[in-house]
């Protein structure tokens, strides 16, 4: 069965709209709260493939929000196919999407960011810390997990009447 006939693309379009969205929107509002411009933290994330992103202005924000959801949508077909393919991930789903949210956040504060930009691991305090664990574990990795064991809620294609 391809990716089509058993909705994979679906779910994973579906997962990636609802951590991507939750993700960003917490991104955003912590970018707030600490008074800096929400469109300066996009054009970050855009500089990670983009180096000069930083000075595109709203254009770097608007790549900055496609890189998001593309590295989401990266995530999130990792999940999913792990889910459809390894039978302990289908019996432990929620489990292992919180497991793979820990795994996430290892590799992005651990990994990229340092290796990227430099940044110390862990990065900030235990309250900076506990934010980041909350989005990568909460809001997206139980977000793969809920869309991988509740697909039955994914909206479908309507069959158009002959």
């Amino acid at each position: 069965m391809d990716a089509v006939e058993n909705g994979l693309g679906r779910r994973i379009l579906f997962a990636t709209a609802i951590a991507g969205t939750l993700d960003i929107a917490m991104a955003m509002k912590m970018t707030a709260l600490s008074g800096s411009p929400i469109g300066g933290m996009l054009r970050a994330v855009a500089s990670g493939p983009f180096p000069p992103a930083k000075a595109w202005g709203t254009g770097g924000a608007v790549v900055g929000l496609a890189v998001h959801y593309t590295i989401i949508a990266m995530m999130a077909a990792v999940f999913l196919i792990a889910h459809e393919r390894i039978a302990v991930v289908r019996r432990h789903t929620i489990a292992a999407s919180l497991a793979y949210g820990v795994i996430l956040w290892l590799v992005m504060y651990g990994l990229v960011l340092p290796l990227r930009f430099g940044m110390p691991f862990p990065a900030g305090g235990p309250a900076a810390i506990a934010l980041q664990l909350f989005g990568h574990v909460v809001l997206v990795g139980l977000a793969f997990g809920l869309v991988a064991r509740r697909s039955g809620f994914i909206p479908r294609k309507r069959e158009r009447p002959a």
